[in-house]
């Protein structure tokens, strides 16, 4: 009995210690992950990005323009299969929590060409993701981005919280429950 209490004692304090490690918005992402983004991996803590900067339907921007926002950062590439399974999601996303405290940035990765590009947005109907390119994939290079599509969670500092290599359903209850729980932390 105990050994068992100290197990128990030990098993708490390793836990604990764990989540204290994780951080709170870490932790909103553990405790609203589940089945559907079970790949999603959440870091022990907030990993920062390279400053690199891509082009905009407005000219060259960067990161630091979504700055105070969390952002959903998703690399694709027109030839990408399950880029477009995955887009319409994105952009039911950005329809129900996009604003002064949440954006969905797709970035298109390597040579896409803006027709292409917007050929793409028309074929499978997304009208309200702006069209950022990193036609030289400085940004995807310098995060660590080799395969497509993948997808960052951004702390309001622009930050890396999480990462989720390969495609996933960013409408699910799951994926609304995050940014949501992200959104909640933060305004508490």
């Amino acid at each position: 009995m105990k050994i068992l209490a100290v197990a128990l004692l030990y098993t708490g304090l390793i836990l604990g210690a764990n989540g204290a490690l994780a951080g709170p918005l870490q932790e909103v992402i553990e405790g609203a992950r589940g089945e559907e983004l079970k790949a999603l991996a959440v870091h022990s803590g907030p990993k920062p990005l390279p400053e690199a900067s891509f082009e905009g339907p407005e000219g060259t921007i960067g990161l630091e323009a979504f700055r105070g926002q969390f952002v959903l950062l998703n690399f694709w590439a027109v030839w990408c299969a399950p880029c477009r399974e995955e887009m319409p999601t994105l952009s039911a996303l950005q329809d129900e929590f996009g604003g002064e405290d949440f954006a969905v940035i797709t970035l298109a990765t390597g040579p896409n060409a803006v027709p292409a590009v917007d050929r793409f947005f028309g074929e499978i109907g997304v009208e309200n993701l702006p069209k950022y390119r990193d036609p030289r994939s400085v940004l995807a290079r310098g995060a660590g981005v080799f395969g497509l599509p993948v997808t960052l969670i951004l702390d309001r500092e622009g930050r890396e919280l999480a990462r989720l290599v390969g495609p996933a359903d960013w409408h699910s209850q799951e994926a609304r429950d995050i940014v949501a729980g992200l959104i909640a932390a933060e305004g508490a």
